[in-house]
């Protein structure tokens, strides 16, 4: 006779399976790919089209003979916008507010993969894609990781427009509020990515990447999170929806 406690954790495991298997399709696989490709730009862009984008340091060296003390201080703070530390805490925050605010685990579990999965695939790709830095004055200490792609760049999507995409879908009905969250959504990232460049910490395909990059985690977590059921054969429940 099957007791009521097997039945329950026959039930468990049947759930967590499920969830493995979701995770599994909708967010670990997608993420491989995206580090596949990002390793295979990088390695088109350090060897056989090293030539035909060597062109690009003419912009970081335009940047740099145009630097004026404002602009120093205004990248700055820029840049800093996505430093580690900032986006660190800035996600907690986010996360446990979400939690607050929705009494639920979905947006704050977003957040923080959004963050996450960039992160995973920069961190990879700086072990297998060895890009120097561009050869002008750094305004910033060079950490010693590859230069593409950039892990600022992609950071600051992940986190600025993840609070942008979970903010638009609360306030769905009001076109006003969309608009807002998305330009500042968006405006986080440029900042930073323009910022990174005028320093000379990256070139300008390394920027370009990391917002790609940022974008595709962000669109890859969404959909896998806030666009189905966080436990697959839950009932789920529409993100804005009260």
């Amino acid at each position: 006779m099957v007791t009521e406690a097997s039945q329950v954790r026959t039930a468990d495991g049947s759930r967590w399976s499920s969830t493995a298997a979701w995770a599994a399709r909708l967010l670990l696989l997608p993420v491989v790919l995206l580090a596949l490709v990002t390793d295979g730009v990088g390695w088109l862009i350090t060897r056989p089209l090293h030539s035909e984008v060597a062109g690009e340091l003419a912009v970081n060296q335009g940047l740099e003979q145009d630097r004026t003390s404002l602009f120093n201080t205004l990248t700055h703070y820029g840049s800093m916008l996505s430093d580690t530390p900032v986006i660190v805490v800035l996600t907690a925050i986010a996360a446990i507010t979400f939690r607050l605010v929705f009494h639920r685990w979905r947006e704050s579990i977003f957040i923080i993969l959004a963050v996450w999965s960039q992160s995973l695939v920069f961190l990879q790709a700086t072990v297998f894609i060895d890009r120097p830095r561009p050869q002008v004055h750094h305004l910033d200490p060079a950490p010693p990781t590859s230069s593409f792609p950039s892990g600022h760049t992609s950071a600051a999507v992940g986190f600025y427009c993840g609070m942008a995409l979970v903010l638009a879908l609360h306030t769905h009905r009001h076109a006003l509020l969309k608009a807002l969250w998305w330009g500042l959504g968006l405006a986080g990232p440029l900042i930073v990515a323009a910022s990174r460049l005028y320093r000379g910490m990256h070139h300008l395909t390394d920027v370009t990447w990391g917002l790609l990059l940022g974008f595709a985690c962000v669109a890859v977590v969404g959909y896998a999170v806030l666009g189905t059921p966080l436990f697959p054969g839950g009932r789920g429940r529409a993100v804005g929806a009260r």
